[in-house]
């Protein structure tokens, strides 16, 4: 069985909010499974589901670039924050935008290849930027829309960048959708799209929590598909109430504005990325002993 450690424990506290007693155990049953330890709390104590790979723990920035019917996103990482407000990063971040617009690269090899705009590639010009600013910069995920319908982007300072497509309702109404999505991180656009093993893996925690109230069956069985239906509430666009006016929902704020959105990309920098934790006082104190 896996050793289990400290931050393992600590960690699994921070995603669920349980004692560190509670999180060992879980961790001892799992066998030092982090995912699977989750679940058991959450079975056991109705703990909300924890992100701990949600955690947005590096630096770097979300570029755009918006062109009529084509539009795109990118995360750019880099070390430290003052690195991820040099104009020379910005620049490469927004060269690298116009890139994936422009060339539509099947993957970030491709992408590397790609010529920007002074005639270097992707890949040289990510060299010549760290050549420059002495840090390992990287470019992550991208995503490309390219489409018949309308596009709209919204941007929260560098460190959220949303794009969405949509028919219908008018640029400003759309914004406010996508300034609701960089707020609120829906998964998908509607219940439909909810990966089908996701759904069964809550269900089965709903019923394992149901299962201990005593209740009967029929109880049981509505009391889980209430469950169920307000997960999907709350990972969905459409479901969601909306941040401008809790009293309605997204949908509904849709349909008032006599529009849909077909699809959205959402890039939060750093998200999913575990930053490494720096010592700084143990660093010098080695270092005195050198």
């Amino acid at each position: 069985m896996a050793a289990i450690t400290a931050k393992m424990v600590g960690d699994l506290r921070a995603a669920t909010g349980l004692g560190m007693m509670e999180c060992k155990k879980a961790l001892v049953e799992a066998e030092g499974n982090m995912e699977k330890a989750e679940e058991i709390l959450r079975i056991k104590s109705g703990a909300k589901a924890g992100k701990l790979a949600g955690r947005t723990a590096a630096e770097g920035v979300v570029a755009e670039y918006l062109q009529g019917k084509v539009g795109a996103l990118v995360e750019i990482n880099c070390e430290t924050d003052f690195v991820a407000k040099d104009t020379s990063f910005l620049a490469f971040a927004d060269a690298v935008a116009k890139a994936v617009a422009v060339h539509n690269p099947a993957s970030l090899e491709a992408l590397a290849d790609a010529q920007t705009d002074d005639g270097s590639t992707v890949e040289e010009a990510r060299k010549a930027v760290i050549a420059k600013l002495g840090e390992n910069i990287t470019v992550r995920r991208f995503e490309r829309i390219e489409t018949e319908n309308d596009l709209t982007t919204y941007m929260h300072g560098k460190k959220i960048g949303v794009l969405v497509e949509y028919t219908g309702g008018d640029t400003q109404a759309l914004r406010q959708v996508a300034m609701h999505i960089a707020a609120s991180k829906p998964q998908c656009v509607s219940a439909e799209e909810v990966d089908p093993q996701l759904i069964a893996k809550e269900r089965h925690i709903y019923e394992e929590q149901a299962a201990t109230s005593g209740k009967p069956a029929n109880i049981i069985e509505k009391m889980v598909e209430g469950r169920v239906h307000k997960f999907l509430a709350e990972v969905t666009l459409l479901g969601q109430q909306f941040v401008i006016n809790p009293d309605q929902t997204v949908e509904k704020f849709l349909k008032e504005n006599n529009a849909s959105v077909s699809r959205f990309v959402a890039f939060h920098v750093g998200e999913g990325i575990e930053k490494k934790e720096v010592d700084y006082a143990a660093e010098v104190a080695a270092a005195s002993k050198v």
